[in-house]
């Protein structure tokens, strides 16, 4: 029995066998939660905007009090803060998502992409675009920079996985522990690589590959966040076709093969799915780390571990807590901003901690 099991296979085969009465309301709970932190988000900031200002700014309804300061509101609030907003919220979902399918993948509620380079790798690749396209090599893709770099941390990513699967793998199995070992060699090499970058990089380049290496999301642009918010519409519609092969492969592949599942194209289509949601979150906030992590196991002490149900919840889940923490981000130390990668692993990995510490008591270990 797999690490996973552990946190709730028992209950694999009648939660997913009826669907519980909670996920209605579930889902509910996280809209609701996910529009309180939009609107708490839209309002907070260098440039505070009250909520009674925010509606007008919106152009939801005129106000003869709004004066001078409506033109400032709707520049912020248009321009600056909405896509913003948009952006992490897309990225949050993208991350968790990604995070859920993997651990589901490798049967392993350690798996993360920010935690054994899928992410490093995706920074890498984006970073050495920087490099390349700022060089006198790179001027005939200049005018497509924007187009590069997601490219790029897309293609990282899925070279990344492939890798690591294929080193974690042999003769149709899995190992857990040479997965996390290899993991742990290959953030080790991405983040090398990006060292390398920073030692031979100018001032300007240097800005930008440390922008992908703390995770900001202060480069988002109504662009940036239109571009990425198809891949995690796709990924979710995904999720419901790949959600019960998930399920059915934490009993082992043997086991959820004589079940009908093609084991081998599932992997392919998760392994795409990963890499695409992780590369493409990469090329707009750099690493952040934690997400993809954190948000699955919270879920699963919740509704189980139903992939069906896990994922899409997942989205809505690391949504709210991207929004919420980029909220933070650009208001614990205004007018300064922090980056949303510190600020996650800060709060992350403590209550990362305390799940394994609740998890081994409940063990008994």
């Amino acid at each position: 029995m797999t690490a996973i099991d552990g946190i709730g296979s028992a209950k694999l085969s009648r939660g997913s066998a009826s669907v519980r009465p909670v996920p209605t309301l579930l889902f509910g709970c996280l809209l609701l939660a996910l529009s309180g932190v939009a609107i708490a988000a839209v309002t907070m900031g260098a440039a505070g905007i009250p909520l009674g200002r925010v509606p007008v700014a919106l152009g939801l309804w005129t106000s003869e009090q709004a004066g001078a300061l409506l033109a400032r509101d709707q520049l912020v609030l248009w321009s600056i803060r909405i896509p913003r907003i948009l952006a992490a919220a897309v990225v949050g979902g993208l991350l968790a998502t990604s995070g859920a399918i993997m651990q589901g993948l490798f049967r392993n509620p350690l798996a993360d992409p920010a935690l054994v380079g899928v992410s490093s790798g995706g920074a890498f690749a984006a970073a050495s675009a920087i490099v390349l396209i700022d060089s006198s090599y790179g001027d005939a893709f200049r005018f497509m920079q924007n187009a590069v770099l997601p490219l790029a941390a897309f293609l990282g990513s899925l070279v990344t996985t492939f890798v690591l699967y294929g080193i974690a793998s042999r003769t149709g199995r899995t190992s857990i522990a040479i997965f996390l070992l290899a993991g742990l060699a290959i953030a080790a090499i991405a983040n090398a690589g990006l060292g390398l970058l920073v030692f031979i990089a100018d001032d300007r380049q240097l800005r930008d590959i440390t922008f992908w290496m703390l995770g900001s999301l202060s480069g988002a642009t109504w662009s940036k966040a239109v571009t990425i918010a198809p891949v995690l519409v796709i990924g979710v519609f995904a999720c419901f076709r790949i959600g019960r092969g998930l399920d059915l492969l934490v009993l082992g592949e043997s086991e959820a093969f004589h079940s009908g599942v093609n084991v081998e194209r599932l992997k392919q289509a998760s392994i795409v799915l990963i890499s695409a949601m992780t590369g493409v979150a990469v090329s707009i906030c750099g690493v952040v780390g934690f997400i993809g992590i954190v948000v699955p196991h919270l879920l699963r002490l919740v509704i189980g571990p139903g992939h069906r149900i896990l994922l899409p919840a997942s989205a809505l889940l690391g949504a709210i807590l991207v929004v919420g923490a980029d909220t933070l981000a650009r208001t614990i130390v205004a007018p300064a901003e922090m980056p949303i990668g510190i600020l996650t692993a800060a709060i992350g990995a403590p209550f990362f901690l305390a799940i394994l510490l609740r998890q081994r008591g409940l063990a008994g270990l």
